[in-house]
């Protein structure tokens, strides 16, 4: 067999004259070299973003200075060992955004004027991602919520419909982990069959009804036809899921909290099991909305010294719960990196301050996931810059090409890629 040669990357090629650069071509890379990159497939990114929607309080989490020589705040040193691997931000917010505890449901969106008659909310980060990058694993997302309330969750379709939320740990270690038995495994392949028949039936009548219709709405319609392909394809990706074994792993399915004021430790519950889904790559998106109004009271503590020490606690024990995830995915190994260093862990609030329904100045953070970190970034605490820019920096990290999400016009300011 005849070896190739390896050509130059200095190869011109010289006629009538002219000489023209060739560009990098893989007959310029040595064989070996072609051989490693393809034995060794890039690690993929991952994104958990977390909302707790009652606040926290600004003057225990902000620091003073900006930059990389900032001291730890009170909530920050429960991050401590992580510092060089994550940034804080002050002075975000999302554009236009009003109506105080009704934000919530908008901090993955940015969708602005929660609060008005006729609301219409518009996609989710992490679906957007999911639309792209979903389908490479058995779940496209996971929306996670730790709430006694229907309704709270921070995923939203790309019309706006919220997305039900799994709240049991146990329960979400069983979707995960167990493996259904047989006919269970059927009927999950029949319902999916049949959601693509009827697919395959409004997509027909559908079908017969451009004859009759103006341009734009043919143009509509084609935009619609273009969503129930992608639909099927994911309903087919979905069948050949539930086919194959689910992951193994060591560690035993949770047991469930219920008692509301424990939210914390029902909290960390839930990101033992996300620490697993991520490991497994059994999904590279999840959403978890902390559901705090169980401590409502309190936090419009009107500066009273006891109310502040009890809601500090409170938060300390969350921040603490953060830190320990960050620890176990720090020590999660993935070929030559670590979990952390794969996964965008977007931690934030949906409020400044729930003291007085404040929708500016967002506590937020972001560790891992391959950043330049180490640093707070001090925007303006009045003229807030957008914290949707962040999202598009996100979303470019996972591979996404775009320079807008929502009310965000390009990536974050100040934070670049490492």
């Amino acid at each position: 067999m005849t070896r190739r040669p390896v050509l130059s990357r200095r190869t011109l090629l010289r006629a009538a004259g002219a000489t023209v650069g060739l560009p990098l071509l893989d007959a310029m890379i040595p064989v070996s070299v072609r051989a490693a990159a393809s034995a060794a497939p890039a690690s993929p990114r991952r994104l958990v973003a977390i909302q707790t929607n009652m606040g926290i309080l600004p003057q225990y989490f902000f620091p003073e200075a900006s930059g990389t020589d900032y001291a730890l705040t009170p909530y920050l040193e429960k991050l401590a060992t992580h510092r060089n691997r994550m940034t804080v931000f002050s002075g975000v917010s999302h554009p236009d955004m009003t109506g105080g505890h009704a934000a919530e449901k908008t901090f993955l969106t940015g969708t602005p004027h929660p609060e008005r008659g006729g609301f219409r909310n518009g996609v989710s980060l992490d679906q957007l991602a999911a639309e792209h990058v979903g389908g490479e694993t058995r779940f496209p997302s996971l929306t996670l919520a730790m709430t006694n309330e229907g309704g709270k969750t921070l995923s939203y379709t790309r019309s706006g419909a919220p997305i039900p939320p799994d709240l049991s740990p146990r329960k979400l270690f069983e979707k995960l982990f167990v493996q259904g038995r047989p006919e269970e495994t059927a009927a999950n392949v029949e319902a999916l069959r049949q959601g693509r028949s009827l697919l395959d039936f409004v997509g027909g009548q559908s079908q017969r009804l451009q004859r009759d219709l103006s341009t734009g709405d043919r143009q509509r319609l084609d935009q619609y036809f273009t969503s129930v392909r992608e639909l099927e394809q994911r309903l087919h990706a979905a069948e050949a899921w539930e086919h194959r074994p689910k992951p193994v792993v060591s560690a035993r399915a949770p047991e469930d909290v219920e008692d509301p004021m424990e939210f914390v430790r029902r909290t960390a519950l839930m990101l033992d099991v996300i620490k697993l889904a991520l490991e497994t790559d059994s999904t590279r998106l999840v959403t978890l909305f902390i559901d705090t109004t169980v401590i409502h009271n309190i936090t419009h503590h009107g500066n009273r010294p006891e109310t502040l020490a009890e809601l500090k606690a409170h938060e300390e024990g969350q921040f603490g719960a953060l830190g320990s995830f960050l620890d176990q995915l720090a020590a999660a190994r993935e070929g030559d990196a670590n979990l952390l260093d794969q996964t965008m862990v977007l931690y934030g609030t949906c409020m400044g301050s729930a003291n007085s329904h404040s929708n500016v100045n967002l506590p937020t953070l972001l560790a891992g996931g391959g950043f330049r970190h180490g640093q707070h970034l001090a925007f303006d605490a009045k003229n807030n810059y957008p914290l949707t820019n962040l999202f598009v920096s996100l979303l470019q990290r996972l591979g996404i090409e775009t320079d807008t999400f929502s009310t965000g016009t390009g990536p974050m300011r100040g934070l670049e890629m490492a």
